[in-house]
């Protein structure tokens, strides 16, 4: 499940699945009719493409040379009336939008050979997902043989593990408890958007090269855990200047035909958790931020391509932390919390958090969001800008398959054979992090039994873990026994995806997993071993690890690091061989992305697929109403008649639930400038700057307001006449839905 807050899941748990099991009993699943969904456009590639690669002589020699292409749609799901995804908080409920969700795609293949051709898209969810994996893959087919070479193999799905996107679109049952199951329209809004941002990757494709930089970025990300870290060898951290990874890694894709820069890709490791657990604004967090201060800040750049494209990826997340100065008591003693179980006085840990770099102010993290994702883009800024790139030649190869981690067997170090276990949560999943701590009465570092029967008792109802249960997970103590509970569908994975990339010499591990610092680090080291061995590069080999992606696995912590029994220990699903079992898998599939591979890769155990059977308390937006003499979109509380540029301007409308229409690819909100003779707009609901929120005023009445902010303190706009545009959609009682707008005027001076 996500993270921190998770504790609230474990508190449901036996309630939920009383609940949905009497569903199933009085309802019967849902028919298959409620699961017809289909993309709406279609977009093709430019037929001369290939035709023109093949008429430039020599690029079947020249190895740097690579069809390149850069995607990205808009994914924003409902932002309002759906529990938030990653806190796994039943009280944080979406109320607006500070900022639309991205999915960011980038391809690159063969010019001379279609099937080579990897996809790695960056998405701003919690986590990549079996679902919505099935879902873009299945879109992709829907558009015919054009797409035909994208397919399991080939198709990464990346979230940037932001904390603050709607939820209830996983596949397994235990991430969906908080948001009361699955949402059709919260998941077919990723789904559709990460399709349409592979279309227009494809529709762009051009020959490029690609060449990869790196550098390091400082006060980003810190060690939530350190007192497990430290319990690595000490040999092994003194190989580390730091204890997390503060090296970026940046890809840049140019086109040959005119030398502009198509779009970057980089990776770096920090946590989504800047925006605060009490916040309810949807965000793409730090790394939406990132993508959104670089892509505007080489917008009018003359080495820039139209369409350019950042992504910023997550890499080995797991104990990393966007709260810089530490994690601190807020119980009125200030003190920092102890170290070993992130506790206070009261030997709790719900009054230890996390402090970003602009903790005190009252805005649910905003402002320390935002200073954390500007000092990833300021990072990725000068690496782009730098001329210290290495050039990325060689093939395009790619590997997937499914592994059961269930009773997965490896060779350990010393020769034994151990095996991994069905996945199982201990009690410190349920005390949370100081990124954002659980409830009741865990506590990280806890090895032992819950202080409290009651949860013997609701890990018990959901599947009592056997003995041999017990001892393959031992030293965790298994809290919840998700690997083997089933009803009414499976809780958690046990099949997870094993997948690598390769563009030449750079090769991305994709991760399904939140795998720590130290474990990230391992991971990579043996990959770069064997691939610098086996692959005949020619080079030393550029190796990232990128996640969580395809499914959701949880964390990867190392052996040591899960005999603490920290949160990231208790939440390693399969058991203190986890990342040897990961490691194993990758190292065994290697061979395929040799420029001579041998044959097909086994396909592996299928996953479930929960889509057409996950259970739904989500309700739907019955009617809207404007109260008696007034329409939707009037205005309700106006603005002042002008203000200074850094102020704040605030306008309230009548309004009605954005749920009746997610505006994908368009805005709720405008802020336009009267220019000479007519409105252009300069800003809309995808800047930071500009907060749309909803708020219900009477449920039986069915009415809402709206309120508009722009915070002018980010632009500095220019003196003029400006009005802000409120789009809406109301929904009638027969259920039709009719679109209408308001606006209201004022002056900056």
């Amino acid at each position: 499940m996500a993270r921190s807050h998770i504790a609230v899941a474990v508190g449901a748990a036996l309630v939920a699945l009383l609940i949905v099991g009497q569903l199933v009993v009085n309802l019967g699943l849902p028919n298959n009719e409620f699961w017809h969904w289909r993309l709406d456009q279609t977009y093709g590639v430019p037929q001369d493409l290939f035709f023109s690669t093949k008429q430039d002589g020599g690029l079947a020699e020249d190895s740097s040379q690579y069809l390149i292409g850069v995607g990205k749609a808009d994914i924003t799901g409902p932002v309002v009336e759906l529990n938030l995804m990653g806190y796994a908080n039943s009280s944080q409920v979406g109320t607006g939008l500070r900022q639309r969700l991205y999915s960011r795609a980038f391809i690159v293949g063969s010019p001379n050979s279609p099937s080579e051709r990897i996809v790695y898209t960056v998405l701003d969810t919690q986590s990549g997902d079996t679902a919505i994996r099935n879902g873009i893959l299945e879109g992709l087919q829907a558009l015919g043989s054009e797409y035909s070479v994208y397919t399991k193999d080939n198709v990464a799905v990346t979230g940037t593990h932001s904390h603050s996107g709607p939820g209830a679109w996983l596949n397994y049952l235990l991430p969906q408890i908080t948001s009361l199951g699955f949402d059709k329209q919260s998941y077919q809004a990723i789904v559709d958007g990460a399709v349409l941002s592979i279309q227009r990757a494809h529709q762009g494709l051009a020959l490029g090269t690609v060449s990869a930089g790196s550098a390091k970025i400082a006060n980003a990300n810190i060690n939530r855990s350190l007192f497990a870290y430290l319990a690595n060898p000490a040999a092994e951290r003194a190989r580390y200047t730091d204890d997390v990874d503060k090296t970026m890694t940046l890809l840049k894709f140019t086109r040959s035909s005119d030398g502009k820069a198509m779009g970057i890709l980089n990776w770096f490791a920090v946590h989504g958790t800047s925006m605060l657990g009490n916040q309810t604004l949807i965000t793409g967090d730090n790394k939406g931020v990132a993508a959104y201060l670089f892509e505007e800040a080489v917008a009018a750049e003359g080495n820039v391509a139209e369409g350019f494209v950042a992504g910023f990826s997550q890499a080995n997340v797991g104990d990393t932390s966007p709260n810089v100065l530490g994690a601190y008591c807020e119980d009125g003693t200030g003190q920092q919390c102890r170290r070993n179980d992130s506790t206070c006085a009261n030997g709790k840990s719900q009054d230890c958090h996390g402090r970003g770099p602009y903790f005190g102010l009252n805005d649910g993290g905003a402002k320390s969001c935002y200073e954390i994702g500007k000092r990833q883009a300021d990072g990725a800024l000068d690496i782009f800008s730098s001329a210290s790139f290495t050039p990325i030649a060689g093939n395009v190869r790619a590997f997937h398959t499914y592994a059961d981690f269930s009773n997965y067997t490896v060779v350990l170090a010393n020769g034994s054979l151990a095996t991994t276990c069905p996945a199982a949560m201990g009690n410190s999943f349920a005390a949370g992090t100081t990124d954002g701590p659980g409830a009741f009465d865990f506590v990280q570092n806890d090895p032992g039994a819950p202080s409290n029967p009651f949860w013997n008792i609701v890990g018990s109802a959901i599947s009592p873990p056997s003995k041999a249960q017990r001892a393959c997970q031992y030293p965790k103590p298994v809290l919840l026994n998700v690997g083997q509970a089933n009803t009414p569908y499976p809780w958690s994975p046990n099949i997870v995806d094993i997948q690598t990339l390769r563009i030449g010499q750079f090769i991305i591990i994709v991760s399904p997993g939140e795998a720590t610092t130290m474990s990230g680090r391992r991971w990579r080291e043996a990959v770069f071993n064997s691939a610098k061995s086996s692959l005949g590069l020619g080079t030393d080999p550029i190796v990232v690890l990128g996640g969580p992606a395809n499914t959701y696995a949880h964390y990867i912590a190392t052996a040591e690091e899960y005999s603490i029994q920290r949160y990231e220990g208790a939440s390693t699903l399969y058991g203190q061989h986890t990342l040897a079992a990961y490691i194993n898998a990758s190292l065994t599939y290697l061979p395929y992305l040799s420029d001579s591979p041998p044959g097909t890769v086994p396909p592996g155990p299928s996953p479930p697929d929960n889509r057409d059977r996950s259970i739904s308390l989500i309700t739907g937006v019955v009617y809207d109403g404007s109260g008696l003499g007034k329409k939707f979109g009037d205005v309700k509380t106006a603005p002042a008649s002008s203000y200074t540029a850094g102020d704040i301007v605030k306008v309230v409308f009548i309004g009605a639930n954005p749920r009746n229409n997610l505006r994908l690819e368009g805005t709720f909100t405008s802020v336009e400038r009267f220019d000479g003779g007519s409105w252009t707009q300069v800003k809309s609901d995808k800047d930071w700057e500009v907060l749309y929120e909803w708020k219900r005023v009477n449920g039986l009445t069915g009415t809402s307001d709206v309120t508009i902010t722009w915070d002018t303190s980010f632009s500095r706009p220019a003196a003029g006449r400006y009005r802000i545009r409120y789009f809406g959609d109301s929904k009638a009682v027969g259920g039709k839905i009719t679109a209408f707008e308001g606006s209201a005027e004022f002056a900056i001076v």
